[in-house]
């Protein structure tokens, strides 16, 4: 909930008269524990609105951008190597300043230490840090490993497969090979080293048109344009397109296309070459591809800002400092990658408890718990699976202060009746957290905040650089920060959550505003604290002057009474027309130069594409001499603020539930959150466009380690509309996580509020209810082995090099595949069905029937509104469960199979099953399937007691007539078997009283025969 898009465009109000409701003040508590405030509404009073100055900064020029900027490549020497010392695991050496020091962005290091580790067969890693290290300042060169974890190396059995090599001509260069291959898969040679205190700069050259995916957080399609800048810097800022976002994760991965055959290295073929050939498809008639694909990762330890500059040949590292901390993953397949990554870097992701799978219903206005209960059972009448939990946003506390309720409109006095009921029902509950404090009025008493004091008290708040308590603003007004590095920061985050939880018995924790963000450029609260509560520097939605006129794309074409009305309330409420007078003057930009012993840390020489107003990095954020415990400034930590109260969150849940799975969606993300955290896209708009960057979103946090991951359903800023509400219903209904969830004063879009809206959810989540048990497997394989769970086509089937940018399609593991629709007013949809030249065969989901369509060529498919198409994989079995209205219900229900045969008729699955709940299950059931020759084979293993029975078995693609049909040698009565010859399904139902004593409760076989 960044809001932050408002800042751009809102009327700012100098003064808000605001109800005695709005302003309450309170006292804290006399005696024991107190989170909640339970003060006396005071009279009407002004508050202070903090001036939109506040948040201004410097006016700076992005280094892409400006026509002064020094080419470091034509000014810089490089660096010679010498002293190189070899053994089994790698070598390191001495890297010297060849040449008089160019200092372009800061100053230059003279010597450096480098140290190339051979730590597995697939993985390499490439260090290069300051040679001569001060302790007081190691931290702005070296990345602490108790904050992220560095790869380890491992048993080496045998040769790696990736080869180092270097040379000193001009300067000091390195290439890292495929030794299998001679794939050249990072190379800096002809180019210079440069390494400042300030700036860090390394060119890697690549193939011509390459390919490659990763480089987050940004709304972009899912493979990376070849002329363009991504900037890594976590920034709250509402979605802007190409922009650095809320997370940070230095990884890509780059996929290789090449002829089949002949031997010795190969080159990479161009793609757009490739399509201009057709893929000779038409000529080879079902033989195979004639391609096939290499891929590999390259991870960048660092914290700090970056841009990485894409060109068409090569690749620019720039980082505004740390240390160069490369690791290299070999793949040579995607999964094999992506499992690299996971398993040695950043951590397996969390398994996820079975009701997180659930849909989950939030907005920002929700008004009280009465509005709040009203909402769950309007989805109930409306049969919309409200599945599992119901969110809060900021409205739900006492003046926006974390851990506390509204004394008025979420009354403490009404949390036993609402919990009392919702948990009856099986659902869960989910609130907003933000990532500051409010820091109370010293000159009033009643304005006490117990979280505060506590954390005062306990020194865990970030400092000026002179030890004075940093204030910056956020929503509740001037605001402090944790630091998760201080001694006892976590530990008083984690008896917070434990002591509210006795309050306000939550599920799971949203966590907000965590890049970290503040309203106001440096310690603006310092002085000022007598002011609060103060308002933010911009209107929000709603408030006077500031009402929602914005519609999807294409909205006056088809609801055009609706259109009208909203015209004419715009007109009514609009102010006076404004006019812009254009300046003829050119903007005047800051720029700064190294100073040796000094470090500009607020505005560094080199200046990152930052998306905030002026690239300022102060900007709508801490800012970066804002200081920590240990003495490491926020410039040099910035981007996993959100990382580090992820897992203090994490370990605050720990507390609360005590042996069972966290559940915590966060904003701001690192490499490696993954391991305790799921992330939603943030502050999307209502827009078709932002339906469509779903997917690549989606699939690019599937890089990253981060499975658990959603977009705001139906848009986050603006009004929805009947069309994109439908189909964004059911798009997301195939995400992990499935939320819907807009802004204050926005149309509600709860997906009751339009009967076609209502009728497409219940479609889509009736299939992905049924497939719980499918997507809960999914996740365990994710959790065990660093497998994805949403994939691109391409990774699934790489020989196919037409899948690469494909991403308005995407699979859910390997045997869904999902193409919706991603445009207004249209009732068909264009999709490819990958795999087909190399003999793979796809079914229908709602029909069952064989998809008959050509290899590599887009085949126009049927989807009127209220359709989403969904295909089954030829040679799956697929777990499914009947779906019930929550989760739990689901999975007390009867299970099934759905058997989608290949061409040569056969298939296999798998199922794991456990209590869905817990870290560490004492008993689990993994199943798998297995079938041929007319015969379903079913092996059980585990402890793990579930009693449903099997109630239904789909087999589709049977071919011919089938025989008598038996469980276990036994027939099934004929009026529980339907065979359609022409369909070729067939359909065995009504089997619960053959499997009364549990599906799974031993090994099996099914034929049909």
């Amino acid at each position: 909930m960044a809001r932050s898009s408002f800042l751009q465009a809102l009327a700012l109000l100098p003064f808000l008269t605001l109800t005695a409701a709005q302003t309450r003040t309170s006292s804290s508590a006399s005696d024991g524990w107190s989170t909640t405030l339970n003060g006396t509404p005071t009279s009407f009073r002004s508050v202070f609105t903090i001036p939109p100055s506040a948040d201004e900064g410097a006016q700076l020029i992005p280094n892409i951008f400006d026509p002064q900027a020094v080419n470091a490549q034509e000014v810089c020497p490089g660096y010679k190597a010498s002293g190189i010392k070899e053994d089994c695991r790698g070598l390191s050496a001495t890297l010297i300043l060849a040449g008089e020091p160019c200092n372009a962005y800061g100053i230059d290091v003279e010597e450096l230490f480098f140290k190339v580790e051979y730590q597995a067969k697939g993985r390499l890693a490439v260090s290069i840090v300051p040679k001569y290290l001060d302790a007081s300042n190691q931290s702005q060169w070296i990345v602490p490993e108790d904050l992220i974890p560095r790869p380890q190396a491992e048993d080496l059995s045998g040769d790696s497969d990736l080869q180092f090599d270097w040379g000193n001509d001009p300067s000091f260069w390195f290439n890292i090979c495929r030794r299998s291959t001679g794939d050249v898969l990072f190379t800096t040679q002809g180019t210079h080293l440069i390494y400042e205190n300030q700036f860090v700069e390394f060119v890697n050259a690549l193939p011509e048109d390459y390919n490659l995916y990763g480089l987050g957080e940004r709304i972009h399609g899912l493979r990376l344009n070849n002329n363009f800048t991504a900037t890594i810097y976590a920034a709250d800022v509402g979605d802007p397109i190409d922009r650095n976002l809320y997370g940070s994760h230095p990884f890509y991965l780059e996929t290789r296309y090449f002829e089949k055959g002949g031997k010795g290295t190969k080159t990479p073929l161009k793609l757009s070459e490739v399509h201009q050939r057709s893929f000779g498809y038409e000529s080879r008639s079902g033989g195979g591809s004639p391609y096939e694909s290499r891929s590999h990762g390259v991870y960048y330890r660092n914290l700090h800002g970056m841009d990485v500059v894409l060109k068409p040949e090569n690749l620019t590292w720039r980082t505004l400092g740390g240390a160069i901390d490369l690791f290299f993953f070999n793949g040579p397949s995607q999964p094999e990658v992506t499992k690299q990554y996971q398993e040695s870097a950043v951590g397996l992701p969390t398994m996820q408890s079975y009701w997180t799978f659930g849909y989950h219903q939030c907005r920002w206005g929700y008004r009280n718990w009465t509005e709040l209960r009203s909402i769950v059972e309007t989805m109930r009448a409306f049969e919309i699976p409200m599945a599992e939990t119901i969110w809060l946003d900021i409205d739900y506390m006492d003046q926006y202060r974390d851990f506390t309720l509204d004394p008025v409109t979420f009354s403490p006095s009404g949390v036993a009746d609402f919990f009392g009921w919702l948990h009856e029902n099986n659902q869960h509950f989910v609130p907003i957290v933000d990532s500051a404090i409010y820091i109370p009025n010293p000159q009033n008493a009643s304005d006490a905040y117990d979280t505060y004091t506590r954390g005062n008290k306990s020194d865990v708040f970030l400092t000026n650089p002179d030890g004075s308590q940093y204030i910056g603003a956020v929503w509740p007004g001037y605001t402090v920060f944790p630091d998760w590095m201080s001694s006892n920061g976590v530990s008083w985050w984690v008896r917070e959550m434990v002591e509210w939880h006795k309050e306000v018995p939550f599920s799971g924790f949203w966590i907000d505003m965590s890049e970290v963000s503040s309203f106001c450029v440096g310690s603006c609260g310092t002085g000022n604290v007598t002011l609060n509560p103060v308002h933010p520097p911009f209107a929000l939605p709603g408030e006077v002057g500031n009402i929602i006129y914005d519609y999807p794309e294409g909205f006056n074409l088809i609801n055009g009474t609706e259109a009208a009305s909203a015209s004419a309330a715009a007109s009514s409420q609009a102010g006076p027309p404004t006019t812009t007078e254009s300046s003829s003057t050119s903007t005047s930009y800051l720029r700064t130069t190294p100073t040796p012993g000094v470090r500009n840390v607020n505005h560094p020489p080199y200046v990152i594409n930052h998306v905030q107003d002026g690239a300022d990095l102060a900007v709508h954020a801490v800012s970066p001499n804002a200081t920590h415990a240990n003495g490491m400034e926020e410039y040099d930590a910035h981007n996993i603020f959100g990382h580090q109260i992820i897992n203090a969150t994490y370990q605050g849940l720990l507390s609360v539930f005590p042996g069972k799975r966290p559940f915590i969606i966060g904003r701001s993300t690192f490499a490696g959150s993954g391991k305790w955290a799921g992330h939603w896209g943030g502050d999307n708009a209502s827009k078709w466009a932002y339906m469509f960057f779903s997917i690549p979103q989606a699939l690019s946090f599937s890089l990253f380690g981060i499975p658990m991951f959603g977009v705001d359903t139906c848009g986050f800023n603006g009004n929805t509309d009947m069309e994109l509400c439908a189909r964004w219903m059911q798009l997301s209904a195939f995400f992990p996580f499935y939320r819907n969830h807009n802004t204050l004063s926005a149309l509600s879009q709860e997906p009751f509020r339009w009967e076609a809206v209502a009728s497409a959810s219940r479609t889509a989540m009736h299939i992905r209810y049924s497939l719980l048990p499918y997507l809960y497997t999914l996740f365990h394989d994710a959790h065990t082995t660093g497998s994805t769970v949403m994939r691109a086509l391409a990774w699934e089937f790489p020989d196919e090099p037409q899948l690469a940018g494909v991403d308005t399609q995407f699979l859910l593991g390997p045997n869904i595949l999902i193409t919706p629709v991603l445009e207004p007013q249209v009732d068909t949809v264009h999709g490819i069905f990958p795999g087909i030249i190399d003999g793979a065969s796809w079914y229908d989901w709602y029909s069952g029937e064989r998809v008959q369509a050509d290899a590599g060529v887009n085949t126009t498919i049927s989807a009127p509104l209220g359709h989403i198409p969904v295909f089954i994989r030829g040679g799956s079995v697929l777990p499914t469960q009947e779906p019930g209205y929550t989760t739990t219900e689901s999975r007390k229900n009867p299970w099934g199979l759905i058997v989608a045969l290949s061409t040569d008729g056969v298939a296999s699955g798998s199922l794991y099953v456990d209590d869905g709940e817990s870290l560490e299950p004492e008993a689990t059931l993994d199943i798998s399937f297995a079938a041929m020759d007319g015969q379903l084979k079913v092996d059980v293993q585990g402890e793990y007691k579930d009693t449903n029975a099997l109630g239904n078995v789909t087999v589709l693609g049977v071919a011919g007539a089938i025989g008598a049909v038996k469980l276990n040698g036994a027939a099934i009565d004929a009026s529980k078997v339907d065979y359609n010859q022409t369909s070729s399904v067939l359909k065995l139902s009504g089997l619960n009283d053959v499997t009364s004593g549990g599906a799974w409760q031993a090994s099996w076989t099914l034929t049909w025969s």
